[in-house]
């Protein structure tokens, strides 16, 4: 069963057996952004055409955020796009983008998943949650032995929601976040990849 047959999150929960509740649990770390990627991205939501398809969305939208924010974190992981994510046949697909621990055998080797992003296609929040939590739980599983929370972004490239999974618990941010407001967007996108790398570290460190 693909991730992108599930279309409702309370389907995931109940099949999955996964506690849901709803926190603000995240903080802001401020992030540098430049006035070069501001200027670009005003030039972008000004004169181009970003929103008439999915592909345009992640391209111009989603995967610009990501990226910048990466490039600081980019010695410990790698983000991938529309990476193969396989735990079983209910548990399968093609996430958007997914941040996984760099592999000591090269960037070509897919490793450790700890966070995933998924469109909100159509601006259609609850399946992308629903698509989201279901790899979020083959993230978890894929991990084995190794007890991590898995972050979860889902966008329509304007507003960002996020949620985590912890053990059998997930947690959805009640502050959704909006491309408007840049700093904001940016400093929560830097809180999420900032507690992959210590949980990273941590594990390094065992």
């Amino acid at each position: 069963m693909a991730f992108s047959n599930f279309k409702i999150i309370g389907e995931v929960i109940k099949t999955f057996q996964v506690t849901y509740t709803e926190a603000n649990f995240l903080s802001d770390i401020p992030f540098n952004v430049s006035n070069y990627f501001r200027e670009d991205l005003e030039l972008m939501m000004r004169d181009a055409v970003i929103d008439n398809s999915e592909f345009a969305i992640c391209e111009n939208l989603i995967y610009p955020v990501l990226k910048e924010v990466w490039k600081t974190y980019r010695q410990n992981f790698i983000l991938w796009s529309h990476q193969s994510l396989n735990y079983d046949e209910k548990l399968s697909g093609f996430p958007e983008y997914i941040l996984a621990k760099r592999s000591p055998l090269g960037k070509v080797v897919f490793d450790q998943p700890y966070f995933i992003l998924v469109e909100a296609k159509q601006d259609n929040f609850e399946a992308g949650w629903a698509q989201c939590l279901a790899e979020m739980i083959a993230a978890q599983r894929l991990n084995g032995e190794y007890e991590i929370t898995i972050f979860g972004i889902v966008s329509n490239g304007v507003t960002w929601q996020f949620g985590k999974l912890g053990g059998d618990k997930f947690t959805k941010n009640i502050t959704p976040y909006t491309i408007y407001e840049l700093d904001k967007l940016f400093a929560v996108v830097n809180f999420v990849f900032k507690q992959c790398e210590m949980q990273l570290n941590s594990l390094l460190a065992v």
